[in-house]
């Protein structure tokens, strides 16, 4: 089918509003071609990139607001990396899971391991939410803080199940996008390729001094640990500003040149403000427009950072996304699983609300000329 030519007054100033990886400023490539150029092949066991490390911990740290004893570290692999070090090192027991969408599904699925009992899973359709139950014997409650492929957001709030039980977030697509308290969480891992403006390859994490405590108990223990996936390493070599083995140089750059931009526009409220004002923009949308509904119901459950927005029958949103795409929008096509006639529109905190609200023109320009 012809894509629709959309007019060039429409168009948002960057078409990219994808959910990950996702916008990189330009301003942030640019410092990277030039000053950035110079830790790219450089040892990361030297001060150059030490010293980036901590710069990296040390804003991440003044974000969200973390308390005395709270420290950041990091390893390499992403979030996937992090399920399964969790398994290994995190998990003592048993775990519980909220399941309300692709993400979440997989940290379940890694920890049903042959050393822990079978996790407790809490799963609801797409677009739903469930919540975290006190159980006894559960030492681990796990949920996203933002599920990423049908656009729920969950509130972070700490479990006061059996002593010692700690809560554990996956905070990948909402880390420097949504505000909360980390005094609700014992760990908040993510990776760096959604708000925080970088690219993938490395997971970072919040964690507790009871977290720390039950990573050095774990390591202790005589479990079989892979040394890779080895939650001990990573806070050893994160008090040394460093990881197990080689990180990802420009990805680091990129993640500390985008936390300082959000700590000069003022911080994590600033961040949280500017995803609902782009967010807000689309639900509004769609709750006015004909043919299109919030695919999250409860609008207390919808994310202000990835928006799922149906389309009635008589409009086909993969062609919507096809001709957008043409013109140079990208990435707004539905998470593959969900198989749904609908767009997915990331709000991070990079995306300019002024382009979402050119987006929203582009998307009405398109679907009255390509429904004729």
């Amino acid at each position: 089918m012809p894509h629709v030519e959309l007019p060039r007054d429409i168009l948002p100033s960057d078409g990219r509003f994808g959910c990950g990886p996702a916008k990189i400023r330009t301003e942030h490539i640019e410092a990277l071609a030039g000053p950035g150029s110079v830790i790219l092949g450089t040892s990361h066991r030297q001060r150059p990139v030490k010293d980036l490390v901590g710069r990296v911990r040390a804003r991440m740290t003044d974000l969200f607001r973390a308390p005395a004893g709270y420290e950041v570290i990091l390893g390499n692999g992403g979030s996937t990396a992090f399920w399964d070090a969790a398994a290994f090192g995190l998990i003592e027991t048993r775990s519980q899971h909220l399941v309300f969408g692709e993400f979440g599904g997989k940290f379940a699925a890694a920890a049903k391991t042959p050393w822990l009992q079978p996790p407790d899973v809490r799963e609801v359709a797409g677009g739903m939410r469930t919540a975290p139950e006190p159980v006894e014997g559960i030492d681990v409650y796990a949920w996203p803080h933002n599920e990423t492929s049908t656009g729920v957001s969950a509130p972070v709030t700490r479990v006061d199940g059996d002593a010692g039980a700690l809560t554990v977030i996956d905070a990948t697509s909402a880390a420097g996008g949504i505000d909360f308290s980390i005094h609700e969480a014992d760990v908040y891992y993510f990776a760096p390729q959604k708000n925080l403006g970088s690219d993938g390859g490395l997971w970072f994490a919040l964690v507790s001094p009871a977290a720390v405590e039950r990573i050095e108990r774990i390591a202790a223990s005589g479990r079989y640990i892979p040394e890779f996936l080895s939650l001990k390493n990573a806070l050893d070599n994160s008090r040394l500003n460093q990881t197990l083995n080689t990180p990802a140089l420009a990805t680091l750059f990129l993640l500390n040149e985008q936390l300082a931009w959000i700590s000069r526009n003022g911080g994590l409220q600033w961040a949280d403000a500017r995803t609902r004002e782009s967010s807000r923009a689309l639900y509004a949308w769609a709750d006015a427009t004909e043919f299109a509904t919030p695919f999250v119901a409860d609008p207390a459950d919808r994310s202000q950072v990835v928006v799922t927005i149906d389309f009635e029958e008589s409009v086909d949103a993969a062609a919507v996304a096809a001709s957008l795409r043409a013109n140079g929008i990208v990435d707004t096509e539905p998470y593959r699983k969900l198989g749904r006639n609908q767009l997915r529109v990331a709000t991070f905190v990079s995306i300019d609300p002024e382009d979402v609200r050119q987006l929203i023109r582009c998307i009405d320009y398109t679907v009255e000329r390509i429904t004729v």
